[in-house]
């Protein structure tokens, strides 16, 4: 494994990746979703976090989501399977596929 000398935030990711950051929030906040070190838990005081992703997390983000949305039917399904909020799920299944 390559040494980490850099990460970038869920926000900057859902960016450039043109996903919804709450999408991104609901899949990571399980780390058990991404292969082990690729989300990165970044502190900015006694209390508070953010969530960063690695290069590979940022990818493998990607190809999963990409695989998901293959059919209205996977997408579906994967939002079952890894959005625990059920009125997030149904919001992110409203909308139209891309």
């Amino acid at each position: 494994m390559a040494t980490i000398t850099h990460v970038r935030t869920l926000d900057y990711a859902a960016k450039m990746l043109g996903e919804d950051v709450e999408l991104l929030e609901a899949i990571v906040w399980n780390d058990d979703n991404l292969t082990y070190g690729s989300i990165i838990t970044v502190y900015t005081g006694p209390d508070e976090t953010i969530t960063a992703l690695t290069d590979d997390g940022v990818d493998e983000l990607s190809d999963m989501l990409r695989e998901a949305r293959r059919t209205t039917q996977t997408w579906h399904g994967f939002l079952d399977d890894f959005v625990d909020d059920p009125e997030l799920a149904t919001r992110f299944k409203a909308q139209p596929p891309r």
